[in-house]
């Protein structure tokens, strides 16, 4: 379960959490633009909102396919995702109304994007191939261990929410260890070894940005984004290429390793843990627990097809290249959807 699987992230069971750069200790009304290299990218969202006291208050822009996800995607439109539709199916209009509504009624926010539309794997060549010819054509940098960020879902928020918000969130990760024997970097760690301890260390860099420095125009956001991405790319390359030794493996500047208390984490491993044990140790409990995940997943694809008029909405992304996403198991849900 998805607030089990935090509590055990940030209670240290599962990977040590290096944090470095300016995490306030107060929440905010905030966007957090990260990069995006795997489903464990949305458990690190809620490791950093859990220790500003906002897990409440994550929202994710999310793929549209996700809201199938049975229980869950239901489950989460209901509690602030925000399903996109990609680049011909482009809806601005609803993505604005939705965020005014969260605006309207005083809903705190902390809205998470991954600009770059899609995971990063340097196992898939093309798609990175493609990404860099993009950045080329349009006479941008070209960016190694990161994809060439699209604008649109990050401009209409900032723009929708600019009033409304106090900062932007810039955050870059990086998994110790996803390099293979030859020093290269490979694909990032599965939600699956994530929490089976296959990640020793997580190396989170948060640059907090106030909104006053933030260009409100499109054509200039897209050009601070890209820079923004260069200075992601240049901490990774660091992290992953440094010809020093020594300075490999992290980011510069001094790292904070962030644990939470037991009060924080135990209370909800419990109560998970709890639950779940009283369905599965009877046979009625077993049969709740599959007639559940049977009914909600069609009570979830009535619900979605009743109001699919009203559900379109903006992509993640307007230009460049993409993969589809791997659509989650029961397994890990949490993991692309909140």
């Amino acid at each position: 379960m998805w607030l089990g699987a935090e509590a055990r992230a940030g209670a240290g069971w599962a990977s040590q959490i290096l944090l470095y750069g300016d995490l306030p200790k107060n929440k905010e009304n905030i966007i957090y633009l990260a990069n995006h290299q795997s489903t464990v990218d949305w458990i690190i969202a809620d490791i950093l909102a859990v220790r500003q006291n906002a897990l409440g208050h994550v929202h994710y822009v999310l793929k549209d396919g996700l809201k199938w996800l049975p229980l869950y995607g239901c489950y989460f439109s209901q509690h602030g995702g925000i399903y996109v539709k990609r680049s011909a199916k482009f809806n601005e209009n609803q993505m604005r109304k939705k965020l005014q509504r969260y605006i309207s009624a005083g809903t705190p926010m902390y809205l998470v994007i991954f600009p770059e539309g899609t995971r990063y794997n340097p196992e898939l060549t093309k798609v990175i191939s493609a990404s860099q010819a993009f950045a080329a054509q349009e006479g941008l940098p070209i960016l190694k261990h990161v994809l060439t960020p699209r604008i649109k879902a990050t401009h209409v928020a900032f723009d929708s929410m600019k009033d409304y918000l106090d900062a932007v969130y810039d955050v870059t990760v990086a998994f110790e260890g996803s390099v293979d024997d030859k020093g290269q970097r490979k694909e990032a760690p599965s939600m699956a070894e994530f929490l089976c301890k296959e990640c020793p260390k997580i190396h989170i860099h948060i640059d907090r940005i106030d909104k006053k420095n933030i260009p409100e125009e499109q054509v200039s956001m897209k050009r601070w984004l890209h820079e923004r991405f260069e200075i992601k790319d240049k901490l990774l390359i660091e992290f992953y290429d440094s010809p020093d030794p020594e300075r490999r493996n992290k980011f510069p500047g001094e790292s904070v390793n962030s644990k939470l208390s037991l009060k924080k984490t135990l209370p909800s491993f419990l109560i998970l843990s709890g639950l779940t044990a009283g369905l599965l140790m009877t046979e009625a409990g077993r049969k709740l627990y599959v007639k559940t995940w049977i009914y909600g997943t069609l009570i979830g694809c009535l619900w979605f097809l009743s109001s699919r008029s009203s559900a379109e909405v903006l992509p993640t992304a307007d230009v460049g290249p993409r993969r589809k996403h791997c659509v989650l198991t029961q397994a890990s849900p949490g993991s692309a959807v909140s």
